[in-house]
């Protein structure tokens, strides 16, 4: 899959956003963005949009403008969706068991990922996604076909994982906790 890594800044009139990093796809268009209270992220597409600051991960949908209503500044990522979407409802076929699904439309499909220190998840099936990682760990992940592939995901990293089969172990000495956004 084609990823472009694009790194912009924008001014708005009396309110300051910075674009952090973002890249996009045929699938997705991810930004990073830091809002200070009061900002206004305005988008024509809808999005999944991801509140990560400190160690706090809210999720939210919209389609239109997202707005800081906070008294601090917040870090967000936002995942605009390129396509029509489909009606085909997911829910939890293929995950983990120990997944939950926070938000599933025409969209996207959303679920947060919690893989405690030290542990494995047993055999499950990802489709291509974006990953927000609120909490890193060290990964390793054992493939149907012998295979092994260690990972690191790092906090605050936005990556883009294509899809497969595998058991997933967190070696490190952290919880990894992140969210997933595939979409459809």
């Amino acid at each position: 899959m084609d990823v472009r890594l694009l790194n912009t800044m924008t001014q708005i009139p009396f309110v300051f956003l910075f674009w952090l990093a973002s890249f996009h796809n045929s699938n997705v268009i991810v930004s990073e963005h830091d809002l200070v209270p009061g900002a206004r992220l305005q988008g024509e597409r809808p999005a999944i949009v991801v509140a990560a600051t400190g160690t706090l991960g809210q999720v939210f949908y919209r389609h239109g403008p997202f707005v800081n209503d906070s008294t601090t500044t917040v870090h967000v990522v936002r995942v605009q969706f390129a396509g029509e979407g489909s009606d085909q409802t997911l829910g939890t076929a293929g995950l983990s068991p120990n997944y939950k699904v926070l938000i599933e439309n025409r969209f996207a499909r959303v679920y947060e990922i919690r893989i405690p220190a030290g542990t494995n998840e047993p055999q499950h099936t990802h489709r291509a996604r974006v990953v927000v990682c609120l909490s890193g760990a060290e990964l390793r992940h054992l493939m149907p076909d012998g295979r092994t592939e260690t990972s690191t995901l790092h906090t605050g990293e936005v990556v883009w994982r294509t899809g497969g089969t595998h058991i997933g172990q967190n070696l490190g000495q952290t919880d990894l906790w992140a969210i997933a956004v595939e979409p459809k």
